[in-house]
């Protein structure tokens, strides 16, 4: 009777574990609140003659995949959206943005406030993903020197805020 039970008790442990594996696979590699927000579209800059559909990303593990052609999107606070495409493509001009143009998302009007350039290793996504206060876009591309086919040693990054 004693190794039946055994056997019963271990059974239970291990159908716990697996199941409690699940749910930590599932739901724990989110930050206590995150949410994933689907904002996909249009966007355009009329500065660069640049219009393109944009779709909703899913982080994948800690890492974006670009789209090749098109403006992806990723928003884990409701105030705030990156938008990300290739230097090579969609946003070959986007180091041509100036502070004071307009970026169109939407239907919704922003200007740009800030146009920067930074190094890669040097980019706190946490911090460029974090809720502010008003209406806010980020738009990201590959800069300086290219590493590989998708990837490159620093970043331009642009923010608009809403009028």
């Amino acid at each position: 009777m004693g190794i039946r039970q055994s056997f019963d008790i271990r059974k239970f442990v291990i159908i716990s574990y697996f199941s409690s594996l699940f749910v930590y696979v599932i739901f724990g590699f989110m930050p206590a609140g995150a949410k994933n927000y689907d904002i996909s579209g249009k966007v355009s800059i009329p500065a660069i003659n640049m219009f393109s559909e944009v779709t909703s990303l899913e982080l994948e593990g800690r890492k974006l995949e670009t789209p090749d052609y098109i403006v992806g999107s990723y928003s884990n606070a409701e105030n705030k959206t990156l938008l990300i495409g290739h230097r090579s493509t969609i946003f070959n001009k986007l180091d041509e943005v100036m502070i004071g143009d307009s970026i169109w998302f939407n239907g919704q009007e922003y200007i740009v406030s800030d146009s920067e350039i930074y190094e890669k290793a040097n980019i706190n996504m946490d911090q460029l993903l974090a809720s502010e206060d008003e209406n806010t876009l980020v738009v990201m591309t590959c800069a300086g020197k290219y590493l590989d086919a998708s990837d490159a040693t620093h970043r331009l990054i642009v923010t608009a805020k809403v009028l």
